[in-house]
């Protein structure tokens, strides 16, 4: 048996590591044969659930003592998460003008709490995993109020919405599986943890699975509007980080913090906003392509979040203080030349 879990523990490394490879061949596999892929739509909410459960199997009571700890940083993750990655959408949405059907998936995205990748990007890039984890459950657990509340607020004056409805499927699709999973970890822990580790494979799969059926729902609009929704989402996603670096600074956090914020801030639960999206489809309330900026924000953020984790893994407070010197020398020569 053991032979077989660290074997599986093996492949769901590998997978772990090539996620954006599998998730790229079959975006493209699903594009050229959506009739193959697109019975999946049906069953999106079942795979994001499978992967919140999952979530849920990896988190304790303990993982929320960082609010008690530091409750300040904790809260400023939040209230960053809900009002950076918001804001920064609708202003893509309105600044590039936007069709009603894309803004509304933006939108979704943005409004959504942060994503389980962040946690293992904090951890590549030598930031705070605890202050991750924390922000990151507690992000997950005010999601089925505050995710309608803020899609409601925002989104209105595109779609109609029931935040009430939005509420209800975001109780079964995210906090019914990791409220099992958290509840299964605390009565069994010990077997809990010895098959942990096959867990990324099972997320991965699933994830996969909910790219390529997005990507065969959505085929056909695919071709004249997909490198907007690419840009689109790669303004939004590198903006959250920018943002978030820079919001941990202005609270004078150290590097680590800084780093996390970065992270925990640009990277989202896009499979939740999928999720959201196909739901609306199936009610006539927005059309299917509505799902695809989550699905693109799914393959590229875990891209982007290895590209800046490997840089601040690089990074250290002696380097991250010789910048802030610099800036400082910088915005005092200019109040020099201008006086």
């Amino acid at each position: 048996m053991s032979k077989l879990i660290s074997y599986l523990g093996f492949l769901s490394s590998f997978f772990s590591k090539t996620f954006a490879f599998w998730v790229i061949f079959f975006a493209v596999i699903a594009y050229l044969n959506p009739e193959f892929f697109k019975p999946i739509a049906a069953y999106i909410s079942i795979l994001l659930g499978v992967v919140m459960f999952g979530m849920g199997l990896t988190l304790s009571p303990h993982d929320f003592s960082e609010v008690l700890k530091r409750p300040v940083q904790v809260l400023v993750g939040m209230a960053g998460q809900f009002i950076i990655m918001p804001t920064l959408a609708f202003a893509l949405v309105l600044i590039l003008n936007l069709p009603p059907e894309i803004a509304s998936g933006v939108m979704l995205v943005g409004c959504c709490p942060g994503g389980t990748a962040s946690n293992v990007m904090s951890f590549i890039g030598k930031g705070d995993v605890p202050l991750s984890v924390t922000i990151t459950a507690c992000t997950t657990l005010l999601a089925p109020v505050v995710t309608p509340t803020l899609f409601y607020f925002f989104a209105s004056q595109w779609i109609n919405i029931d935040p009430y409805s939005m509420f209800i499927s975001i109780i079964q699709i995210v906090i019914l599986p990791i409220v099992a999973g958290v509840f299964l970890n605390f009565m069994f822990r010990k077997t809990v943890s010895s098959v942990v580790v096959c867990l990324p494979m099972v997320s991965v799969f699933a994830i996969i699975s909910i790219v390529a059926a997005v990507v065969a729902s959505s085929a056909e609009k695919l071709a004249t509007t997909g490198l907007l929704i690419f840009a689109v989402v790669v303004l939004h996603n590198c903006l959250g980080y920018m943002f978030g670096y820079s919001m941990a600074k202005l609270f004078k956090m150290g590097l680590p913090q800084k780093k996390t914020m970065a992270i925990e801030i640009g990277m989202q639960n896009s499979g939740l906003s999928v999720a959201l999206a196909n739901k609306l489809a199936m009610t006539g309330a927005v059309d299917p392509i509505a799902a695809v900026p989550g699905a693109i924000f799914s393959v590229w953020h875990n891209i982007s979040g290895t590209i800046i984790a490997t840089i601040f893994a690089n990074m250290s407070e002696k380097n991250d203080e010789c910048n802030e010197s610099t800036e400082d020398e910088v915005e005092q020569d200019l109040k020099h030349s201008l006086s």
